[in-house]
């Protein structure tokens, strides 16, 4: 093992946002399907940065593994910031061995343009199993090039336009602590089975990579108060040497451990509620344009309203949820906007009925909006579950959680039109986008979280739709 080479892989880690085209990628999808198993059949050592143990400051591990990896994997996908930086530091250490990716909808910087980077198609939150196969098989030709050559050609641009330079080298004393490092990757794989077994053990033994997985199972389990302690684990090692500043991939675990926080209901709903906004604060509440942190805000701050009726609550969430729609442009924010524009003509916020048909106009309008998204979501969704079936060599256990991830997505697209037209009153596509949910939702878990919207939803419209159609003696 000491003597096996190793790839370090460069990319951000769980759902990340591209902000030039508002799409949602899980880059842990992309480096457990496409990368990771294609760099472990070549018998090369894989490990991304939250894979590797250690007890100090993340960045001195990280810069190591720059360095000294034989070859280094860079996803830039979403411009990610922290990728690109890592990748300029790779490219001025190391005059090759060095592959760039992204997802192809990417839009490439200028200082890009000339670098080769290897494009896939990515679907948001999961991959179709055809391009799985194209790229696993591509990746896999591209190691095999440099790992079979001993003078592979330079893919470094500084090292192409400045080919007198001379690469650096490393000191005795930093090769040893190099060797140091990937020993204690090597001990990270070997005992990440048996991590869960230890989760007594201190945090700061673990990776962050297992923490994250430990806390999404809790999530996922509805243990919340168990989820909390991994995310925060985490979020501890991130925060090491880095007390006065939050980095990007730190921003996914603040957005998690908040989630877990208000879902824990712990000690009291209302008080868990507070706590997780408090949290979420660290990410600059008030300024940031990350339309995932606003999103979970919006949502937050909307359960605290309907716990306390209190107007500063609800204008909160209408700011956050709009903030985060025109961001993102996303299905479940316009739902959510339009549904809190009509929860404040319903309040005390605004005593005048002008200002109330504003808010019924506002959410009527973007209403539309979402069923026209519902309309183009559900044709790329159709097609990728069609493509899914007809991938005969896919392993049933892929299969399974694949077409599980596309019926989920139907069902959601189905309610959220089914919300659309009943905040525009028709009431017949209503009830057919319900029926035909409801029929989907064989375990009526997303139905469930339906039902109690529309509950919300129904006596608001029953009260103010008056206010969108008028009786004609008012108008006159």
């Amino acid at each position: 093992m000491e003597n096996q080479k190793s790839c370090f892989v460069v990319m951000g880690f769980g759902l990340k946002t591209d902000f030039a085209t508002g799409r949602k990628l899980d880059l842990d999808y992309t480096y457990h399907a496409l990368i990771k198993p294609v760099v472990e059949s070549k018998n090369l050592l894989c490990v991304r940065a939250d894979e590797i143990r250690h007890a100090g400051v993340i960045d001195k591990v990280m810069y190591e593994q720059l360095f000294t990896a034989d070859i280094v994997i860079a996803d830039i996908s979403t411009a990610n910031p922290n990728a690109c930086y890592e990748l300029g530091i790779r490219h001025a250490l190391r005059p090759y061995t060095t592959i760039v990716i992204s997802e192809d909808h990417l839009s490439y910087p200028f200082d890009l343009n000339h670098i080769l980077i290897t494009k896939y198609t990515h679907l948001g939150l999961n991959i179709d199993y055809y391009e799985v196969l194209r790229f696993q098989k591509l990746l896999g030709e591209m190691l095999d090039a440099l790992l079979q050559r001993s003078d592979p050609d330079t893919d470094s641009p500084v090292y192409t336009f400045y080919d007198l330079l001379i690469p650096p080298s490393l000191r005795k004393e930093a090769d040893e602590l190099a060797q140091k490092v990937n020993k204690a990757v090597n001990e990270s794989k070997e005992n990440l089975a048996n991590v869960i077994a230890q989760q007594n053990d201190d945090a700061a033994l673990q990776t962050i990579s297992t923490l994250i997985k430990q806390g999404e199972t809790a999530l996922n389990s509805e243990q919340f108060v168990a989820a909390t302690t991994f995310y925060n684990a985490a979020y501890q090692i991130l925060k090491q040497g880095c007390e006065d500043q939050i980095m990007s991939n730190t921003a996914y675990i603040i957005q998690r451990l908040a989630l877990a926080t208000f879902q824990s209901k712990q000690p009291d709903e209302t008080t868990a509620l507070n706590k997780a906004i408090n949290i979420l604060a660290e990410l600059d509440l008030k300024d940031t344009n990350d339309p995932e942190t606003v999103a979970l805000a919006a949502k937050i701050e909307k359960r605290l309203f309907f716990n306390t009726l209190k107007s500063e609550h609800l204008q909160k969430a209408i700011s956050y949820a709009a903030r985060s729609y025109y961001l993102l442009t996303s299905r479940y924010q316009a739902v959510n906007l339009a549904f809190l524009l009509n929860a404040r003509a319903a309040s005390d916020v605004y005593d005048t009925e002008q200002e109330k048909i504003a808010d019924m106009v506002w959410a009527k309008r973007i209403r539309h909006e979402v069923i026209r998204m519902c309309e183009e979501d559900w044709i790329t969704v159709t097609q990728t579950a069609h493509n899914q079936q007809q991938a005969i060599l896919l392993d049933d256990q892929i299969k399974a959680s694949q077409e599980k991830t596309l019926k989920e997505q139907q069902i959601w697209i189905l309610v959220n039109k089914a919300e659309a037209y009943f905040g525009l009153s028709q009431m017949e596509n209503f009830q057919q986008a319900y029926d035909q949910a409801k029929t989907l939702d064989t375990d009526g878990l997303i139905i469930k979280k339906f039902d109690q919207q529309l509950s919300k939803l129904k006596p608001i419209m029953a009260a103010y739709e008056y206010l969108l159609n008028p009786p004609r003696a008012l108008i006159a």
